[in-house]
């Protein structure tokens, strides 16, 4: 029908003689239609030989144009793939992932689809399920189809999908008869409720006109739904000009004939009144009675286009003619463009540079691929139970319009079906995963379908259905929700808190003992208790240990570079004082009985001297061993994020574990020797022997620190701090009150024993 009806616009009715120009054939210029992309194809077939230019206002995939090669088409609508990504985007902002796909069964439904699953698939939405509409042939073969049982099937499955509650669809104005009939069966199957319980999203070839055959069918069940439509505006004088539109017209024009019979349920011809037995058209009938569904009393979308279409071929036809005069005036013998009459070959370039703006103030002109250069409206569909309806713009959709701006919606002019009572729909495979959560994909379903599973230790996140969980900031931490991250505490041994301050506290008051020891021996200096193990290493001793209390003052406060230098540094080195002037004195007494052999050589090893070379000597390589350590890797402030999970360390990392160990080796292997030779020395006879108080004092001094190792290692952040000054505090205490508090309960409490003559009377 459609290749006989083009070929009646080319030739007499009677005589049609393809590939031969003769008196039959009507020069037609140009042709606007037709009315869905498959008529318009037909047609192209025929008008593309003739090169005569066919303005359709349906769309054309761009694949079809390529394939086919329509160079003699143009299209008042935008590009097909421009509408699917204004729907993407729709679905997109209303945070739609899990949607049904209704197209029409044919080329251009195929293509439709293929679009719209590529864009679909890149922007993170699922498809539940992709249903085809049989195209339109007729009423009755459409309407058995729909009763048959396994369509009645297929329609159950998904309109009962609980939480799928979006579906898109594409089709013309003839395909969507068959939606209609679909939810039509569907109502009539007591799926009401199901139906009512949709969005439905449709592309700008949706047209809401209804045909006669259609009056029983009920529109309710598209209210609040969502359309595209190609972008227009309210053409001047347009509804004054239907206001004149009365019954004469018809008579002149056979397709507003049909339409008004259908219309208005009456016939213009009194013979054929008889003969259907229907009644005669009054004249009195106006457009604006019919309902909404019948007839819009505003422009429609297609109106429009059509509407642009003919305006389009007026302005390249003035710009053609204009061009013929043109050049009729510059030629000398006329002999350029002087053909009877325009060719429909001619108007092709000035057809394609067309622009212009158009009387209600669009601009018109047209892509390389003949495409109109325009936007989308969305429309918001508001229907009533008397049949009639409200188009409610709500948005719009124009890839031309600057970047950022190019989707706009207002979510408060939606009027949302009316089960949702206003409250915007969800349409998702399963419920988002909270914060604190991540997607977990489900075997054998698609992506829009997973698990949620919670967040690993160490790890969160902070928005909807995440991918993946992502870890804190060094310096912060996830909460107890994992959905957040918290900054960390600083974490190091400060003088503000408890354990700085009792730490403080207890150095004070060992320094304040040490120093009352040593104003003791001062005092008693000339007692035979004091002079007896040699004066100066006493002294050196107790400032030696009063230095071990006071270094423990550089643990405490935030580290600095200074601190982190000097602290170990000097710790190590004024222990080995301490422990070699231990060594010196049990030496000395060692040495001291054995002098007292007669004919002994050693006696001219005892002495100040001795006792000197021995304290300087041990001390001085523990200082070398310190000098390296500082030379090759010194300690230095360190911020460590990782070893606490809701602190941050701040630390004195020390340069060379090795060196640090190597220092406390040596520390250990001098206080080994000592204990040694204290211990071998402890029976030796003498009042005043200090070999069995060194021996016991090295045993404290052994296990404090024994315990120290394991402690420190397992210990963070400055609860680590507080090991090791607790272990120097209290071996240092240990070797004061087990080599000092002897002595001094004899000069304090029990004086009658540090006398001469009770020297004399041990010995």
């Amino acid at each position: 029908m459609t290749y006989q009806s083009t070929l009646n616009l080319l030739f007499s009715s009677k005589n049609i003689i393809p590939n031969y120009h003769c008196d039959t054939q009507k020069n037609v210029i140009s042709v606007i239609g037709g009315l869905d992309s498959e008529t318009s194809l037909y047609m192209a077939n025929i008008f593309s030989a003739y090169k005569i230019p066919q303005v359709t206002y349906c769309f054309f995939s761009p694949e079809l144009r390529e394939k086919t090669q329509l160079r003699s088409i143009y299209q008042m609508v935008p590009s097909e793939t421009n509408q699917c990504t204004g729907v993407v985007r729709l679905l997109l902002h209303f945070q739609w992932t899990w949607v049904g796909i209704i197209a029409v069964n044919d080329g251009q439904g195929d293509t439709f689809v293929q679009i719209l699953l590529a864009l679909l698939s890149e922007n993170g939405i699922c498809p539940a399920f992709i249903d085809r509409l049989p195209p339109f042939t007729s009423t009755e073969d459409m309407i058995d189809d729909f009763f048959l049982p396994r369509s009645k099937e297929n329609l159950s499955f998904f309109l009962t999908q609980i939480k799928m509650k979006v579906f898109v669809i594409s089709g013309d104005t003839h395909t969507m008869i068959s939606l209609k009939w679909f939810l039509f069966v569907a109502q009539m199957d007591a799926m009401t409720e199901a139906i009512m319980g949709k969005v439905w999203i449709m592309t700008a070839q949706w047209d809401f006109s209804l045909h006669t055959f259609e009056r029983m069918l009920n529109i309710e069940v598209f209210h609040g739904s969502l359309s595209f439509t190609v972008k227009s505006k309210e053409v001047f004088e347009f509804q004054n000009f239907l206001h004149t539109v009365t019954s004469p017209w018809p008579k002149e024009d056979g397709f507003i004939r049909g339409f008004w019979e259908q219309a208005f349920m009456c016939l213009l011809s009194d013979s054929e009144v008889d003969k259907a037995k229907k009644r005669r058209c009054t004249g009195e009938e106006k457009l604006e009675s019919l309902p909404g569904p019948f007839f819009e009393m505003s422009m429609t979308a297609q109106s429009y286009c059509i509407y642009n279409a003919v305006h389009a071929i007026a302005q390249a036809l003035h710009t053609l003619c204009v061009a013929r005069q043109k050049y009729k005036t510059m030629s000398k013998n006329g002999d350029l463009l002087q053909t009877s009459s325009q060719q429909s070959w001619q108007l092709h370039p000035f057809l394609r540079s067309v622009s212009f703006n158009n009387t209600a103030g669009d601009p018109i002109h047209f892509n390389e691929r003949g495409e109109l250069e325009t936007g989308f409206d969305i429309i918001n569909w508001v229907t009533f139970p008397n049949q009639s309806f409200l188009r409610v713009k709500v948005g719009r959709m124009d890839l031309q319009a600057s970047p950022g701006t190019e989707f706009s919606i207002n979510e408060e002019l939606i009027t949302w079906q009316r089960k949702f009572n206003q409250v915007q729909p969800f349409s998702v495979c399963n419920d988002n995963c909270q914060p604190g959560y991540s997607r977990k994909t489900k075997e054998g379903k698609p992506f829009c379908c997973y698990d949620c599973a919670p967040c690993p230790e160490g790890k969160i996140s902070n928005k909807k259905d995440m991918d993946e969980c992502s870890k804190c900031p060094d310096d912060e931490y996830p909460n107890k929700d994992k959905d957040q991250c918290l900054p960390k505490v600083l974490n190091f041994l400060s003088y503000d808190e408890p354990l700085g301050i009792t730490l403080t506290f207890l150095v004070v008051s060992m320094s304040v003992i040490t120093i009352l020891v040593l104003g003791i021996f001062i005092k008693h200096r000339n007692t035979p208790i004091v002079k007896a193990n040699n004066l100066s290493l006493t002294y050196g001793l107790l400032i030696s240990l009063l230095l071990c209390f006071l270094c423990s003052l550089l643990f405490i406060g935030r580290p600095q570079m200074l601190s982190c230098l000097l602290r170990q540094v000097i710790f190590a080195i004024v222990f080995s004082v301490t422990i070699s002037s231990l060594f010196a004195k049990t030496i000395t007494v060692v040495l001291a009985f054995m002098a007292t052999k007669p004919g002994s050589k050693i006696r001219k090893w005892v002495g100040k001297r001795l006792a000197y070379s021995v304290v300087l000597s041990c001390s001085i390589i523990q200082a070398g061993l310190c000098s390296l350590w500082l030379y090759t890797a010194p300690s230095f402030p360190n911020v460590d994020t990782h070893s606490m999970f809701k602190e941050t360390v701040i630390e004195c990392k020390e340069g060379s574990v090795i060196m640090f160990y190597c220092v406390l080796g040596y520390l250990g292997l001098l206080s080994s020797v000592t204990f040694f030779v204290a211990f071998f020395a402890r029976k030796l006879p003498s009042t005043f022997n200090e070999a069995k108080f060194i021996t016991f004092s090295m045993l404290v001094f052994f296990s404090v620190w024994l315990s120290f190792v394991p402690t420190y290692l397992s210990t963070k952040g400055k609860y680590m701090v507080a090991v090791e000054i607790f272990s120097i505090l209290s071996s240092s205490a240990g070797l004061l009150g087990c080599v000092f508090s002897p002595k001094c309960y004899i000069i304090i409490l029990r004086p009658e024993l540090n006398s001469k003559e009770h020297v004399l009377l041990r010995n």
